[in-house]
């Protein structure tokens, strides 16, 4: 018989599940990439990513609590347009989740080469062999945590979390102590440098280090009580997260030597080490300090990865729920462990290292996927106010007809900032999906594996946002891979616009009131075991 996931996880186990997904990999190697994009600016970058994913968290903030299901993020796309948005959701969050620990994984290995060299080839930071090879026996192992129940992982997230917020806040102090050159902050070429501010945002790992903001989300199903502690741990981790990270970058590039700084900070690099922070700590001969580093490179990366092996599992199964994937990826043991889940996610897991074998060559990708797939939110957010303003919530977003706007077009933004390349990789994923799900229309009769309609109606928004984000793209700034037709602030206004447009379309074409409630009605009688 098959088991249910299990309400165990109390609201340190979620704060910390979000905390060990926001405090990662990121604070290894983004100070480095956005400071070399966007020189001083930097700090700005930090500050308008922690905001986007402030005002996102927000309206996931009242969303989440609703729905207590593992894989959270999937059901939210499926209950306002529909049974086919929700499997391309689905299939979009698939390939976002899964990819999260094996990038985790990497950046591990590429400061491990430190000290256990022939990971990487050479200087250019992409894994050889022996780092292929251990990257699929680290990730397997991480996977194979989550056989111990969510209880004992959601333990491991809490005193992960205590190391992850210590040494980066210890990296601050130490490094502002030692070395202290407040004039590396002048700004010498403002104009390109305000570009690279917002181009930082999605490309240099930005935005990227705040995404574990909704793991607290995730586990929703399995939270002791979903209403009071979802929305704290979510909006708490963002406001500590981006304190952390602002206080990185500017200690990064305060303590910088002025020597290293000849070529400006464009052409910045530490030859032979992997690691900037180590390498700084180095060159000021706080050695101490540098070990430290080299070992929480292991911890705070490893630690993220474990949250996202977590959470990769769950988004299968949520995959299954909605009749996306194969019904048997909803397979459960009577001991509350996605097992299904675990396995397929760490088996495409390890596919993620052949095209993706460096962690920067990762980034870009997730960060773009990431956020067109959190706008859906917001959406979500107005929709339900309008249909079911009398549905039970556990937390009511004040002034939400104007923050969720703004963070749907916050999330527009930064998915333009990811670049041309970027987005033609994912919108021809999404093109392909919609191929098949078009053949699948064309056997079944319009209707999916249940017997419900697909709704092509209700998607019919997707394709002018789509289409008009990558057409912006290809006519925009030379900076983000465009033709440079369109001035760099003429284009943001431009996306700001289509997506409001596209916002107001999609409001229109949503399902009707009655199976929205209808969809909560059988969610609720589902329920998860207490």
């Amino acid at each position: 018989m098959a088991g249910k996931l299990k309400r165990e996880v109390g609201f340190s186990g979620l704060i910390f599940a979000s905390l060990g997904g926001i405090i990662g990999s990121g604070w290894l190697f983004g100070p480095l990439a956005a400071a070399q994009v966007a020189g001083p600016l930097s700090i700005y970058s930090w500050l308008i990513g922690a905001i986007t994913i402030l005002f996102l968290g927000l309206t996931y903030a009242e969303v989440g609590p609703l729905f207590p299901k593992a894989g959270a993020a999937t059901h939210i796309a499926n209950v306002v347009h529909g049974n086919l948005l929700g499997k391309i959701w689905a299939w979009l969050l698939f390939m976002f989740y899964i990819a999260i620990a094996p990038v985790e994984v990497v950046a591990v290995l590429t400061y491990a080469n430190n000290y256990i060299p022939g990971l990487l080839v050479g200087d250019t930071g992409l894994l050889g062999g022996l780092g292929l090879i251990s990257s699929v026996v680290l990730l397997g192992f991480m996977f194979l945590l989550n056989f111990l129940g969510i209880r004992r992982v959601a333990n491991i997230f809490t005193g992960l979390g205590w190391w992850k917020l210590a040494v980066p806040v210890l990296t601050i102090i130490v490094l502002v102590a030692f070395s202290y050159h407040p004039e590396n902050l002048h700004v010498l070429h403002w104009h390109e440098n305000v570009h690279g501010m917002f181009v930082a945002v999605a490309s240099s790992g930005i935005v990227f280090s705040y995404l574990g903001f909704r793991q607290a989300i995730e586990l929703g199903g399995e939270s002791r009580e979903p209403g009071k502690h979802i929305p704290l741990a979510v909006i708490g981790a963002i406001v500590i997260g981006a304190i952390i990270y602002v206080g990185l970058q500017w200690a990064f590039l305060v303590s910088m030597p002025p020597s290293q700084l000849t070529q400006g900070w464009a052409k910045l690099s530490f030859s032979g080490v992997f690691g900037p922070f180590a390498a700084i700590a180095s060159l000021l001969g706080i050695g101490w300090l540098a070990v430290l580093i080299y070992a929480d490179a292991l911890i705070s990366p490893g630690g993220t990865a474990l949250v996202y092996a977590t959470s990769a599992a769950r988004a299968v199964v949520a995959n299954g729920e909605v009749g996306a994937g194969p019904s048997f990826f909803t397979r459960i043991t009577e001991g509350g462990v996605p097992w299904v889940g675990i396995i397929v996610a760490y088996v495409i897991g390890c596919i993620y290292f052949l095209p993706f074998p460096s962690w920067q060559k990762l980034v870009g990708f997730i960060t773009t996927i990431s956020v067109i797939t959190y706008g859906i939110g917001p959406i979500v957010l107005l929709q339900l106010r309008r249909s079911m303003p009398d549905l039970e919530r556990p937390f009511r977003l004040w002034g939400a007809q104007i923050i969720a706007p703004i963070a749907f077009i916050l999330s527009s933004l930064v998915a333009y900032w990811g670049g041309f390349k970027a987005l033609t990789y994912i919108f021809g994923t999404l093109f392909a999906i919609l191929i098949l799900y078009g053949i699948v229309y064309r056997i079944r009769g319009s209707r999916s594996r249940d017997g419900t309609p697909l709704g092509f109606k209700h998607i019919t928004w997707i394709f002018p946002y789509f289409f008009g984000l990558w057409v912006l793209s290809w006519f925009g700034p030379k900076v983000l891979g465009g033709q440079g037709v369109i001035p760099f602030f003429w284009s943001m206004v431009a996306v700001a616009a289509l997506a409001l447009l596209s916002m107001v379309w999609a409001l229109k074409v949503t399902v009707p009131d009655s199976q929205i409630s209808e969809y909560f009605s059988v969610m609720n009688q589902e329920g998860v075991e207490l």
